[in-house]
C-alpha cells in the first residue's frame, strides 16, 4: 500500500501515540515512531520472506526489542543486513541487538563518526534507561553507492554528501518507489544539521526529488509524499536568509535566533533547533568546510537557552 498523500499518512499512525509497523510496498514496511521528536526515530525493514535488510535500529534496547518483534510479526525472518542511515544514537544504539547475525553497513564517515561519539546519547542524556547498550559501528562500508539485493527487490544505498551529517545514506528501492531518507528529512520537525552543512542538506533535497520516490520515510514523523521537501527546503532557505543577514550585523547565533520570526515554521516541533542550525550557517559563511566539527557544548547551550532556558528533553 502507498499512501497517496502525506495526510493519509499521517492518519495511519496511531493517536495513543504507539509506534506502528506500515506496509508501504509489497516487501517493504516503515516503522514509525510517534511523536517523531527526539531520539523518537523511524526506521524500517525490506524482505522477501526469506531475506531481511533492516533500515536503522532505535534509541533504547526496550525500543529495539520492539521493533525486532513488529519485523519478526510481519512475516520477515531476522535481518542479516542493518543499514544505518547516519551515525546518531536514536538510528543506531540498537545495533548490536542485531549483531553478528546481521552485518551493519553504512557509509565509511558513518562508521568513523559511530566510533568517535561512542555512548553519545548517554552522555546528552544521562538520566535515561537506554539500556543495555554495546555501540556497534558498520562493518560493512562504501563511498558514494552500494546495492544490494533482498531477493528481487534492488536496495539502492547513496551517499549525497555531507547534509544531516558527514556520513549519511539515502535508501533508495526503485522498483518500489520508496525511498528511505534518514535525517535528511524531517516531516513535522525543526529540521537538525549542525553537525552537517546547510548547502549539503539543499544538494540532498535535489538528489531526492530526482529519484522520483512516491513514498517518502522521513527520519522522523509520520510518512509523506514528495511535497515534503519543499517544507524542509523553504525551512533551510529561511534559515540561510537569517543567518546571512543577522552575521553582517553582528549577531550572535543564540541572538538571531531569540530575535527571529519563524513563521510558519513555528509550528515546527522542537525549534530550539533553529539557534543550532544557524551556528551551522554561520561556520559555512565563514568558509569553514561542511561538516567540520563546531563546538558542540555551545550549539547544546544555546539550545537549552532557546528552550526557555531548560535541558532538551529526550522523548524515548
Amino acid at each position: 500500500m502507498v499512501p497517496a498523500s502525506a495526510g493519509e499518512a499521517r492518519e495511519s499512525v496511531p493517536s495513543s501515540g504507539e509506534p506502528c509497523a506500515e506496509k508501504v510496498a509489497e516487501g517493504v514496511h516503515a516503522y514509525i515512531q510517534p511523536d517523531g521528536g527526539w531520539c523518537l526515530n523511524n526506521a524500517g525493514w525490506v524482505s522477501d520472506g526469506v531475506s531481511t535488510l533492516l533500515v536503522d535500529t532505535a534509541a533504547t534496547e526496550l525500543r529495539t526489542r520492539r521493533l525486532r518483534e513488529s519485523l519478526l510479526a510481519s512475516g520477515a525472518n531476522s535481518p542479516s543486513a542493518v543499514v544505518n542511515t547516519h551515525h546518531h544514537g536514536d538510528h543506531t544504539y540498537g545495533n548490536a541487538l542485531f549483531s553478528p547475525g546481521a552485518t551493519v553497513i553504512g557509509h565509511e564517515a558513518c562508521r568513523t563518526e559511530t566510533l568517535r561519539a561512542g555512548r553519545q546519547l548517554h552522555m546528552i542524556w544521562p538520566d535515561v534507561e537506554f539500556g543495555d547498550i554495546d555501540v556497534t559501528a558498520p562493518a560493512l562500508t562504501f563511498r558514494d553507492e552500494l546495492t544490494l539485493y533482498v531477493g528481487e527487490i534492488e536496495v539502492r544505498m547513496l551517499h549525497p554528501g555531507v547534509a544531516h551529517t558527514v556520513g549519511d545514506t539515502i535508501v533508495w528501492l526503485p522498483d518500489q518507489s520508496v525511498v528511505f531518507t534518514g535525517d535528511i528529512v524531517f516531516h513535522g520537525g525543526t529540521p537538525f544539521i549542525p553537525m552537517g552543512s546547510l548547502t549539503g542538506s539543499l544538494h540532498a533535497l535535489d538528489r531526492l526529488r530526482a529519484l522520483g520516490a512516491r513514498t517518502v520515510v522521513p527520519g522522523h514523523g509520520p510518512l509523506a509524499g514528495a511535497e515534503v521537501y519543499d517544507t524542509v527546503e523553504r525551512y533551510l532557505r529561511y534559515v540561510e536568509q537569517l543567518a546571512r543577514t543577522a552575521h553582517a550585523r553582528g549577531r550572535t547565533p543564540l541572538e538571531a535566533a531569540q530575535e527571529a520570526d519563524l513563521g510558519e515554521f513555528a509550528e515546527l516541533a522542537e525549534s530550539e533547533r533553529l539557534v543550532a542550525n544557524v551556528h551551522r550557517a554561520y561556520a559555512e559563511l565563514e568558509g569553514r568546510p561542511p561538516g567540520e566539527p563546531l563546538d558542540i557544548v555551545s550549539v547544546w547551550a544555546d539550545m537549552e537557552q532557546m528552550n526557555g532556558g531548560r535541558p532538551v528533553a529526550c522523548h524515548a
